[in-house]
């Protein structure tokens, strides 16, 4: 395989990590208790879902 077919997705990763650590602030900060601090974390790892979801409703309209 040579160096020219190869891409770099250095980027996108950084952009998740990012998004990944500001959802998981923001979803524990807001629960309520323990397990719900628990499904925050687990929402964070799945957060574009959620981006892409609402972007779908809202363009629906």
């Amino acid at each position: 395989m040579s160096k020219k077919s190869r891409s770099n997705n250095s980027a996108g990763g950084a952009v998740y990590g990012l998004g990944f650590i500001g959802a998981a602030i923001y979803f524990i900060s807001v629960a309520t208790s323990f397990w719900m601090g628990v499904l925050g974390f687990l929402k964070a790892i799945v957060w574009p879902a959620f981006l892409v979801y609402e972007a779908f409703k809202f363009f629906a309209k």
